[in-house]
């Protein structure tokens, strides 16, 4: 089973105090993460920033090459990589209102944060 973490769900273990690879682990048992290039790069340019977002964008590029296989892709932009990556993957790990709308309109089965510290699975 694959799945595609977007920038936010990297981030989330500081921003909202989500541990996102054990909350995976609970939903999915076994499962590939996967990460693309471009969110790896939006990672690091946030972490060159100031505040708790640079602490959070710093956490997540660490657990992005930790936990996670980069993959190349030919979109321009983090979002757009994360749905082309996403329409081969098993699911997308997201907290972006547009992109999980993005995702579930392309039939791509979506998780994303349930109430303060825990994800769910959304279906198309």
């Amino acid at each position: 089973m694959r799945v595609v973490l977007d920038t936010n769900a990297l981030m989330m273990p500081v921003e909202v105090g989500v541990r996102t690879f054990e909350e995976l682990d609970r939903l999915l048992g076994d499962y590939e993460a996967v990460v693309p290039e471009a969110v790896l790069e939006e990672l690091d340019k946030l972490a060159g920033g100031h505040g708790k977002e640079a602490t959070a964008a710093s956490v997540g590029a660490d657990l992005a090459r930790r936990e996670c296989e980069a993959i190349e892709h030919d979109a321009d932009y983090a979002d757009d990589a994360v749905l082309e990556l996403g329409q081969g993957a098993d699911y997308v790990v997201t907290n972006d209102g547009p992109l999980q709308t993005r995702l579930l309109e392309a039939n791509v089965p979506v998780i994303s944060l349930r109430g303060s510290n825990k994800l769910e699975l959304n279906e198309p």
